[in-house]
């Protein structure tokens, strides 16, 4: 009927609001954003430093995914410098690292955190924030510690109170820190007082991550015991 055959070709919103036009099923248009894509797999990716927009995305992607499921796990990878740039700027406040993780700790779903490259700073308290035993390193991933970072402006009397909020923020995520890994927070706070770099074990054995994510690799006599075509595949003759 002409109703079908406008169903059919009628465009539709894509996860990332573009329109994609479909006839018999077919997709015609501009295909969706990497994080749509990424999302539609339950996946959110932050790499780059968390500024307002940046916390904004993530928050609606977590609000997202525990709308759609609150039972199926969602996956955050991690290759972030937290709330400043790699050329130590400040990139955000405090309070959007703070979205980020109190999102986190709300949502029901199972979350995985995985780091990939590097967690600075906030970063880090987000790879720390996943479920205890979800909480991943790659082999050749970095982990750093530091202080909130402050550039206060103005009179003598806002100076003096962003320089007591800052430091009010700084034991708020040094204690959601110690939560998150064991650690006291007399340790975190000495060990934060300049930057603390990890590798991916240190980062294992300081209660920041549980495991390093590695691929699986097929033991030898598995492929042995593999029919002929299968066995060529895996050892990579095909």
């Amino acid at each position: 009927t002409r109703a079908e055959r406008c169903a059919r070709t009628m465009p539709k919103m894509g996860l990332s609001g573009a329109a994609s036009a479909g006839f018999d099923g077919a997709r015609m248009g501009p295909p969706p954003d990497i994080p749509s894509l990424l999302l539609n797999n339950r996946i959110v990716y932050l790499g780059m430093p968390i500024n307002a927009g940046v916390s904004e995305l993530i928050v609606a992607e977590f609000l997202y995914l525990q709308y759609e499921s609150d039972m199926k796990a969602c996956y955050v990878y991690i290759n972030s410098p937290g709330l400043i740039t790699e050329g130590r700027q400040l990139a955000g406040l405090d309070t959007e690292g703070f979205a980020i993780v109190d999102t986190m700790n709300y949502i029901k779903c199972p979350i995985n955190t995985i780091c990939v490259g590097k967690a600075y700073g906030f970063a880090a308290l987000i790879l720390a924030s996943g479920d205890k035993g979800k909480r991943a390193v790659m082999p050749y991933s970095s982990v750093m510690l530091q202080q909130p970072i402050s550039y206060a402006q103005g009179q003598a009397s806002d100076i003096k109170i962003s320089a007591v909020e800052a430091l009010y923020n700084r034991r708020q995520q040094f204690e959601m820190l110690a939560q998150a890994t064991g650690q006291d927070l007399e340790r975190i706070t000495r060990d934060a007082s300049r930057s603390f770099y990890m590798n991916a074990q240190q980062a294992i054995d300081y209660g920041i991550a549980d495991k390093v994510l590695e691929k699986e690799k097929v033991p030898m006599a598995q492929v042995a015991s593999m029919p002929p075509a299968v066995a060529a595949m895996a050892r990579g003759i095909q």
